[in-house]
């Protein structure tokens, strides 16, 4: 599965009312903070992760896409 920043901007949208914040309303800052969590959370695992393949004919390291 792609990683997916509106996805994952969503969840955390979901978790953060979960806890009590409003997404809504003129001073709100759920939706931005949200918005830049996701974006900088994907774009550090596709700039760095890593994947070992340890066997097969495919075996050796792989950036995550």
């Amino acid at each position: 599965m792609a990683l997916d920043k509106s996805a994952l901007k969503g969840r955390i949208v979901s978790e953060m009312e979960a806890m009590g914040a409003t997404s809504t309303g003129e001073h709100s800052w759920v939706e931005r903070m949200a918005e830049a969590l996701a974006n900088a959370v994907v774009d550090e695992i596709q700039s760095n992760a890593q994947v070992p393949v340890t066997g097969g004919s495919s075996a050796g390291t792989y950036k995550v896409e």
